[in-house]
């Protein structure tokens, strides 16, 4: 597999059986035993996705490929936005419950009733067979903070456990979050909301880069105390690679590096943006901290169509060449990684939707172990998996 002509991405599987590693113990089931994979909205609509469309790709995603092992159906950011369009300008509207938890924006999610939130959405996800994730930025809304709502089922109150010191880099919507009790409080309502929505899956935004170990610990143990199964996943990157014996402990996926755009050497400008190349090295160095359950994430797979108003730049199919394509693939499969597909799903041609449904590559991506690289050079990488 070529990109460029010169970059070489191979991969040698044998004997594919369940390893030990991937067996959980009698009697218990493991979360995330095997990598995540399913659909994220964000690449194809950063803030602005709506029911409908989420529900078009929802049922695409049913349709064509759940039966590869593509079950996950994620909103990302903004979905309690009014006017996500409107950049800030005019000022964001936030929905809200009166316990300072963001609720979604009744113009955008027709089916969210106060009382119930987004479980009629979820309650459809189920009924098609696939799990549902929201993104959500950690902390506690500064306007909640400003009001002193009351925190849900506890005696404290928002300014109790915020952190107004404590802002995103590249967000305004929250606070951080103090670790005292006040703060784990805010913590569990939210997790007690999502479990009673049915959330499946929870991509917190803002935590790994720089790491925030108090409040990693303080979701997961918030999630667990739900009583849902719920997938905790990090971003953005890069998670710091000395954390990977300690983010272990509470996540079942973490991001890398930063957001993966489709451009396969640096981005002018955009730093912030890891090209696919870059990625070979940095998978390499978190490879052997893969293992079931705990998943190194090398972010979501911007194919396809990448519109109709993506999350970063225009309206576009990806400018990934099919050789760098089917190279992103092949590298994220024997890596590992949680597979999350950024492309809008009903836009997808025949060649886009077979990438997808190679069961070749999606057996390495979901039974294989050990994968690593057996030869780097500055124009070529091989790596290899076993089992």
């Amino acid at each position: 597999m070529k990109a460029l002509g010169f970059f070489v991405a191979g991969l040698l599987v044998v004997d594919m059986g369940l390893g030990a590693s991937e067996r959980p113990l009698t009697g218990q089931t493991l979360l995330a035993a095997t990598p995540p994979m399913g659909w994220n909205s964000w690449d194809s609509y950063g803030l602005t996705v709506n029911e409908s469309e989420f529900n078009a790709n929802a049922d695409w995603l049913a349709k064509y490929l759940k039966a590869y092992g593509w079950t996950y159906a994620v909103i990302d950011e903004g979905w309690y936005l009014a006017n996500p369009a409107s950049k800030g300008k005019p000022a964001w509207q936030y929905t809200m419950d009166e316990y300072g938890r963001y609720q979604p924006a009744p113009n955008r999610f027709p089916s969210a009733v106060p009382s119930r939130g987004l479980k009629p959405l979820a309650d459809s996800l189920h009924a098609r067979g696939l799990k549902f994730g929201i993104h959500i930025i950690r902390g506690i809304p500064r306007e909640a903070v400003s009001k002193n709502l009351p925190i849900a089922d506890s005696r404290y109150h928002a300014a109790e456990a915020a952190d107004t010191s404590d802002r995103c880099a590249w967000n305004p919507d929250n606070y951080g979050v103090k670790d005292t009790a006040a703060g784990q409080a805010y913590y569990d309502s939210l997790a007690r909301l999502y479990a009673g929505w049915g959330v499946d899956f929870v991509k917190v935004d803002c935590i790994s880069s720089p790491y925030k170990a108090d409040e990693i610990r303080m979701i997961s143990l918030a999630l667990k105390r739900s009583g849902r199964p719920t997938v905790l996943s990090l971003s953005p990157g890069p998670t710091p690679l000395e954390k990977a014996s300690e983010v272990k402990k509470f996540a079942q996926q973490w991001r890398i590096s930063g957001d993966v755009w489709d451009h396969w050497g640096p981005w002018k400008g955009k730093d912030w943006s890891q090209g696919l190349l870059r990625q070979f090295t940095t998978a390499a160095q978190w490879a052997p901290h893969v293992e079931a359950g705990h998943w190194p994430d090398a972010d979501m797979l911007p194919l396809g169509r990448l519109g109709p108003r993506p999350g970063e730049g225009t309206d576009r199919l990806t400018k990934f060449t099919k050789d760098e394509q089917r190279t992103m693939l092949t590298l994220w499969s024997i890596f590992r990684s949680p597979l999350m597909m950024g492309g809008d799903l009903p836009s997808n041609d025949a060649w886009t939707t077979s990438l997808l449904t190679n069961a070749e590559v999606i057996a390495v991506e979901q039974r294989s172990r050990g994968g690593r690289p057996v030869f780097t050079s500055s124009t070529a990488a091989i790596w290899v998996a076993e089992d």
